[in-house]
């Protein structure tokens, strides 16, 4: 849900470098929210100070930090002045400098809008994920690959989850959620959430979005579980501007039951001019029946990478839980893929 703002409050003025931009922010409010509520897209990832993709070192200016983890911002790094955006509280004017941040990214800003919205549609696609369908009041604007909190009316629930359907369709989003034993928000989808149910939407978050005009590169799409949503997003995006672009989604699973859609993927290798869906199974060696690919995604990935000249210029999604992140990265890295051009979405475990 979209953390509003204290209004009666001081505001001060943040200045990011190296790039100079300036936004406000209201005492009691995170400087990453301020940026999230007018539009400054900032590196992020987590946003409860657990994963340090927000961090940065603060110049100037008298600011605290809300509690976080020192797994994201070690005591030692505290002490020279690193700050997490997500945590940061803003007591007077301050100068952030940025450790990660990415010119098309602050020029490719929406600001994040709160939506009420209603469940349309809640279908089995496996054993443990489904597909959920939400219409919102509203249209939301968001680039493909983004992500959005679902909340649910009362406020005591709040989970983030990637969107699977294209921004051509704003007033009704598509999310592929594993399930979890336990899951105080998934395990609703088999029950408590039905048709008509109302929830709460807000948005859009996340950095792993399609990057335009790269239709002379291949684009490599590489994910597990319910990390086949972002990429979903993408590839309908990517398809509806130039489905002559050479495309390859590589989907990894466990067996054949944790496969779902292979049908659709199969008929666009059909209809598209250069697209490959290269799903493979990690613990297929008991199964006769599989003719496919064998092994983690990442060395398939691995395989793939060395017998098909894919690297060069390339465009790299990953999404997924965060071991297959890690362990595709650097496969990516040393077929020749440039560092600025994999983008990725680690999807980990909620706390509360």
């Amino acid at each position: 849900m979209v953390t509003k703002p204290d209004t009666s409050k001081p505001q001060h003025t943040v200045r990011l470098q190296p790039t100079g931009t300036e936004f406000g922010v209201y005492e009691g409010e995170t400087i990453l929210n301020a940026g999230f509520r007018q539009g400054v897209a900032l590196i992020h990832g987590c946003k409860e100070g657990q994963c340090s993709a927000c961090k940065a070192v603060l110049l100037d200016g008298d600011a605290e930090m809300l509690k976080y983890s020192t797994f994201a911002l070690p005591d030692s790094e505290r002490d020279s002045n690193h700050v997490l955006l997500c945590r940061t509280l803003a007591y007077s004017d301050l100068e952030i400098e940025l450790l990660m941040f990415d010119e098309e990214l602050l020029s490719h800003s929406i600001a994040v809008r709160e939506f009420n919205a209603k469940v349309e549609q809640v279908d089995a696609l496996t054993h443990d994920i489904r597909r959920l369908v939400l219409s919102l009041d509203k249209p939301m604007t968001f680039f493909a690959g983004q992500y959005a909190d679902i909340t649910l009316p009362d406020g005591s629930l709040t989970r983030s989850y990637s969107m699977g359907s294209a921004p051509s369709d704003p007033s009704k989003l598509e999310f592929i959620i594993k399930c979890y034993n336990g899951g105080r928000f998934s395990s609703r989808l088999d029950g408590e959430l039905k048709v008509g149910a109302e929830v709460i939407v807000s948005g859009p978050y996340g950095t792993c979005f399609r990057r335009e005009h790269r239709e002379d590169k291949p684009l490599l799409l590489i994910g597990g579980g319910s990390g086949l949503a972002p990429l979903l997003s993408i590839l309908n995006d990517q398809i509806a501007e130039a489905p002559e672009r050479k495309i390859r989604l590589f989907y990894g699973a466990r067996t054949q039951a944790d496969l779902f859609w292979t049908e659709r993927f199969e008929a666009l290798a059909k209809q598209l001019p250069d697209f490959r869906f290269v799903p493979a199974l990690s613990a297929a060696d008991d199964d006769a029946q599989w003719s496919g690919e064998r092994g983690f995604i990442h060395e398939v990935l691995q395989r793939s990478l060395q017998s098909e000249d894919l690297a060069d210029g390339a465009d790299a999604y990953a999404c997924g839980p965060a071991p297959l992140i890690d362990a595709a990265i650097p496969v990516l890295q040393v077929a020749g893929v440039e560092p600025e051009r994999i983008y990725f979405d680690k999807f980990t475990p909620a706390t509360n």
